[in-house]
């Protein structure tokens, strides 16, 4: 999936903002999705939010800002927090400027595979604003709290090699798209359902006490077992040099 306003450096507007969400709502119901990979066309990966779209369409920032009583987020926190909740990886192939909205998108993603040179920030206070699309729910699980604050706070650039340093990339590569294609390959092989309860597990887990981390697995473990996938697993780990048998399209784990 790529975005695709190259001449605007995929700054994000209206368009794009519902476009995003749609396509994440696609590929939650395509159970033969195994995998995605999100790029940017032209120059950058993603500048943010459109400030000058924004400005023709003022009815914007309060419709994307409300939040409906039945729901968790507001549209601006959902269009990056959707990635999160996918249950199938996200992998961010990521270059040139990320700024903004588009680094509040790739940090919700499962990994980050950027180049070298990739010019990153956390732009918000530049404009006298906090992330507000979901940073505060994705920051915690990669980097350190005075990272976060410092970035934040100071809203400066810093390159794909320094985001490596703080976790927020999670690999430095001079070609993210060949990287990203040959993980999401490696991930596809194995089963679907096993792989859609490692996201779930984690997500449910992840800097959890660990008696409720325990019993999440138990939990998750047991929603695997016998299933047809799983028994498709054991057949070709268990089989010797025959070709595998191919898995069945996915289970939900929500």
């Amino acid at each position: 999936m790529s975005l695709n306003r190259p001449e605007k450096h995929n700054g994000l507007d209206m368009q794009m903002f519902q476009e995003l969400i749609a396509t994440a709502k696609t590929i939650r119901k395509d159970k033969s999705i195994r995998a995605v990979i999100i790029d940017g066309q032209g120059p950058s990966f993603c500048a943010g939010l459109d400030f000058e779209a924004v400005s023709k369409t003022p009815t914007m920032i309060p419709k994307f800002f409300i939040k409906l009583p039945w729901g968790k987020d507001n549209t601006f926190q959902r269009v990056a927090h959707i990635w999160r909740d996918l249950p199938v990886p996200v992998i961010a192939a990521v270059h040139g400027n990320c700024f903004g909205g588009g680094m509040q998108i790739i940090l919700a993603c499962d990994y980050r595979i950027a180049t070298p040179d990739a010019n990153l920030s956390i732009l918000e206070m530049k404009w006298g604003l906090i992330p507000d699309m979901s940073a505060m729910a994705t920051l915690s699980r990669l980097t350190r709290v005075d990272i976060a604050q410092e970035l934040t706070m100071t809203g400066r650039f810093f390159s794909g090699l320094e985001g490596a340093e703080y976790g927020l990339i999670s690999k430095v590569s001079n070609d993210p798209m060949a990287d990203a294609q040959a993980l999401a390959q490696d991930i596809v092989q194995k089963s679907p359902d096993a792989i859609a309860a490692t996201k779930y597990l984690f997500k449910k887990t992840w800097k959890k006490d660990t008696r409720g981390a325990l019993l999440w697995e138990r939990i998750t473990q047991l929603r695997l077992l016998g299933r047809k996938n799983q028994r498709i697993a054991m057949k070709n780990g268990l089989s010797k040099g025959k070709a595998p048998q191919p898995f069945q399209d996915r289970t939900s784990f929500k």
